[in-house]
């Protein structure tokens, strides 16, 4: 039984190998995991000049005019609140 065993974690160990290889070698092509962000950086730039300028008030409105979910905005919103008390 022990033998059986082995041989899965030897199985195991090489499927790591692989995964972590193949992930490398896509990262070097300039490929990158996850998920496609809703929100090209265009939309970005202009949701904060809206709210920036108070033209649209908040993430309710926003979202519908964008067609994304409102903790979309929300977290758009407060990513680039981060990034202005980090620059001042």
């Amino acid at each position: 039984m022990q033998i059986v065993g082995s041989f899965a974690e030897f199985e195991r160990a090489m499927l790591r190998e692989r995964t972590k290889s193949g992930l490398a070698a896509a990262r070097q092509d300039g490929r990158v995991g996850g998920r496609r962000p809703k929100l090209t950086p265009q939309q970005q730039k202009e949701i904060v000049s809206l709210v920036t300028s108070g033209q649209k008030n908040g993430p309710l409105m926003l979202h519908v005019c964008f067609r994304v979910h409102p903790s979309t905005v929300v977290r758009l919103l407060a990513r680039h609140r981060m990034t202005e008390i980090g620059q001042t």
